[in-house]
């Protein structure tokens, strides 16, 4: 039995977080089965929830909170589907998104200004460069969260007038570590001021940075994040997973893709997230460009007794080549934003019988997807996460094998 659906339904969620209707209007803050009257306001539907947070929707932290978890979690796996379907490519098997829940985001940047007595610290608004002053957030851990008020306070006594500051956080192991970029701390008081703050606040570590790279102010004991099951090393606001759970649903499905493969390749592998947690009983090659977090994983792995190879390559303009990864029982590829077209171009020529992608673009992933699949790979499954909660960022995992 067919459903009538009317023009003027909301049916859809545009990458952007706007809803369209049947007949192709893009109207902000609706959710499918809402409609659109003759007068531009919106009746309703199932799915459109009431937002949890007073500053939605002009912070820019969240831009679908106005949607059901049933409605957020379909928007996630159809930004997958759409693009997947942009670029012709075919998978029987996407699966239902896996969503981090709320106040579980353990990294964060966040921007203060002053203009005369007022100062601000929050995220920008939607579209704007105004900071929206966080009184309240249903997305940040709330270590994080509980330093908001603490840093608004700082950072309005020592900024000076019409100066911007960027706070950076990262929950770890051992606590908050706080970078702050922009805020000056030339003598002796400001310096004794920042550690008093520190560790008042029981800051993990307390870093500045004015352009020359972070200085750390305070740092009782060495800082890490447990990755694998062993502490790495890890500098000011390094690259972490969003969200512990969502790293957890990332880390099974690579596991689930690479099956007993004992030969295995980690390329633009960070700090280690899956080269140490797959290297139980398997030997590791682990790429990157980036020194510090590559010299801080092949530590953790000598220390653990982990069998990790660790290089010093920068993939995009060397990447593994296709003879070198055809050595390999599983490829993990897990590159940037703007995906890895040298690098796939290498993999698409191996024999490498399994890739593990995973990716936080669907539009670059389903770009390199059909290269892959037009050189005899065939894309398994797909797995969406969710783990920037109620935004349009949405992330992935993926298994290719060879016909």
């Amino acid at each position: 039995m067919s459903v009538e659906i009317m023009s003027n339904e909301i049916i859809r969620i545009a990458a952007r977080g706007d809803g369209v209707t049947a007949d192709g209007h893009h109207v902000p803050l609706s959710a499918p089965g809402d409609r659109l009257r003759e007068d531009g306001g919106l009746d309703l539907g199932p799915n459109h929830s009431d937002p949890l947070c007073q500053h939605f929707p002009i912070c820019g932290g969240c831009q679908l909170q106005h949607l059901t978890d049933s409605a957020y979690a379909a928007y996630v796996r159809d930004r997958v589907v759409g693009a997947l379907a942009g670029q012709d490519v075919m998978c029987d098997d996407v699966r239902p998104a896996i969503i981090s829940p709320p106040r579980t985001r353990r990294r964060a940047a966040l921007r203060g200004t002053r203009f005369g007595r007022h100062f601000q610290l929050g995220f920008n608004g939607q579209g704007s460069h105004r900071v929206v002053d966080m009184q309240q957030c249903e997305i940040l851990h709330p270590d994080l969260f509980a330093l908001v008020a603490p840093l608004r306070a700082m950072l309005a006594a020592r900024l000076p007038d019409r100066r911007s500051a960027q706070v950076k956080m990262s929950c770890v192991d051992q606590g908050v570590d706080v970078l702050i970029e922009g805020l000056e701390a030339t003598d002796l008081a400001a310096a004794e001021a920042l550690s008093d703050f520190a560790q008042s606040h029981k800051l993990a570590r307390l870093s500045l940075d004015n352009g020359y790279g972070p200085e750390t102010r305070w740092e009782p004991e060495p800082l890490t994040i447990t990755l694998g099951g062993l502490p790495v090393a890890i500098t000011p606001y390094s690259f972490l997973q969003a969200t512990e759970e969502g790293e957890a649903a990332l880390v099974d499905a690579v596991k689930s893709a690479i099956g007993d493969a004992k030969m295995v390749a980690d390329l633009f592998c960070g700090l280690g997230t899956f080269a140490l947690a797959v290297a139980d009983g398997r030997k590791v090659y682990a790429a990157e460009a980036a020194r510090e977090p590559l010299f801080a994983l092949k530590s953790a792995a000598g220390l653990g007794g982990k069998a990790v190879l660790t290089d010093h390559r920068d993939l995009f303009r060397r990447p593994l080549m296709a003879a070198d990864a055809s050595r390999f029982e599983a490829i993990i590829l897990d590159p940037p934003r703007a995906g890895a077209e040298e690098q796939v171009r290498e993999l698409a020529a191996s024999t490498a019988p399994v890739i593990a992608y995973v990716s936080c673009n669907p539009a670059t992933f389903a770009r390199d997807a059909k290269k892959l699949m037009a050189s005899g790979y065939r894309l398994d499954w797909v797995q969406p996460v969710g783990q920037f909660r109620w935004s349009t960022h949405v992330e992935l995992a993926s298994r290719f094998s060879r016909r």
